[in-house]
């Protein structure tokens, strides 16, 4: 998956609040299907599905062990988002720090120091 379709992926999964939760959940270890349904009123299949969107989003990942398949979290993918939102985050600032100048500016009277 190239880098653009890789975050379409990655915040569309993050778009629903089940999966937020799910991910949650995995970041304090791994865990079953069924352990990752307990808390939601929905059916194991309807949850299987929020786990296949996931792991095509590479956000989760399942091995095999004996008669389980624990899911973990993969990081990789929100390490990219985020690196992706912190551009944003300067920008941002960048025109918070300007405004606030503005603010100054015109609380002054317009007067320079």
């Amino acid at each position: 998956m190239n880098a653009p379709d890789q975050l379409d992926a990655t915040f569309a999964a993050l778009a629903d609040p089940t999966r937020r939760a799910i991910l949650a959940r995995l970041a304090t270890g791994e865990a079953s299907v069924n352990e990752l349904a307990e808390p939601f009123a929905m059916s194991q299949p309807a949850i299987s599905k929020h786990l296949k969107v996931l792991e095509r989003a590479g956000l989760i990942s399942r091995r095999r062990d004996s008669q389980r398949r624990p899911c973990r979290l993969e990081a990789g993918p929100l390490a990219d988002a985020t690196e992706w939102l912190v551009r944003y985050r300067q920008f941002w600032e960048d025109s918070f720090e300007r405004l606030d100048a503005l603010l100054v500016e015109l609380q002054s009277g317009g007067k320079q120091a």
